[in-house]
């Protein structure tokens, strides 16, 4: 099941940056996690409300990444991300990092696949995604 994409803008800033100008491996990681955080919020799930109101966090359980090309200081890239498997208590991100020219034509520097779970924070163990989130997550 792949689901609709989600595309948020980055800029590279010089604390991305190691003293070659190049964004230092992690941050990619950084950019990846803001998006997915902006794509919750896009939907209007907030984190910590989801605390709050269901007692769950949503919390990387693994991830493997691949650099294809390195973004540089003050760079515009976009982050898109899309659900690729959803399931009851987690859901795999695939995530590009690319770089669009002026014509349009995309670049891609990093390709992500994220898995994340819903952790209870109670039970510290993974628990079923809530119904109404659930069904947010699969329109």
């Amino acid at each position: 099941m792949i689901l609709n994409e989600f595309i948020w803008p980055v800029r590279v800033y010089y604390e991305d940056t190691d003293s070659g100008g190049v964004v230092y491996h992690s941050n990619y990681l950084n950019f990846m996690e803001r998006a997915r955080t902006e794509w919750l919020r896009s939907m209007y799930l907030e984190q910590d409300d989801i605390v709050k109101e269901y007692g769950i966090l949503f919390v990387v359980h693994s991830l493997s990444i691949s650099y294809i090309k390195p973004a540089l200081f003050n760079e515009a890239l976009l982050v898109k991300s899309k659900i690729d498997k959803l399931s009851r208590a987690s859901l795999i991100f695939e995530q590009l990092i690319v770089r669009q020219d002026n014509d349009g034509n995309e670049e891609i520097l990093t390709r992500g696949t994220v898995k994340i779970v819903s952790l209870g924070v109670e039970q510290k163990r993974p628990v079923p995604l809530p119904k109404a989130i659930y069904e947010r997550f699969a329109r």
